[in-house]
């Protein structure tokens, strides 16, 4: 099973609503992320495509983290957000491009 993302939002809502956190982890983390038809570097950058587009700043954080674990380079994802600048939206590719550079600094 692919490793979720660890972030401190997803400990407050399993402190909440347990269940919701616990389904995710089986079906996202547990099969989705597992399916052949797609690398898990793949996955990373549709993933972090999607979260920069529609301005999800952090779950992005974690994804951020997760794609370089599965091989996708920091240049790569600085490319990825200036693309989805032009799809997404400027404000969410600055915003993106500042949790990138969090992530950059805490993996070096």
């Amino acid at each position: 099973m692919a490793k979720p993302p660890s972030s401190a939002a997803r400990d407050r809502v399993r402190e909440t609503v347990p269940k919701l956190i616990d389904v995710t982890e089986k079906t996202l983390f547990g099969d989705i992320w597992e399916r052949k038809e797609l690398s898990k570097r793949d996955r990373s950058l549709i993933t972090c495509a999607v979260l920069v587009a529609t301005y999800r700043p952090e779950q992005l954080k974690g994804h951020l983290s997760r794609a370089l674990f599965n091989g996708v380079t920091k240049e790569e994802l600085s490319e990825l957000i200036t693309h989805v600048a032009f799809y997404g939206g400027w404000p969410a590719a600055m915003t993106a491009a500042n949790v990138a550079r969090e992530v950059f600094a805490e993996e070096e």
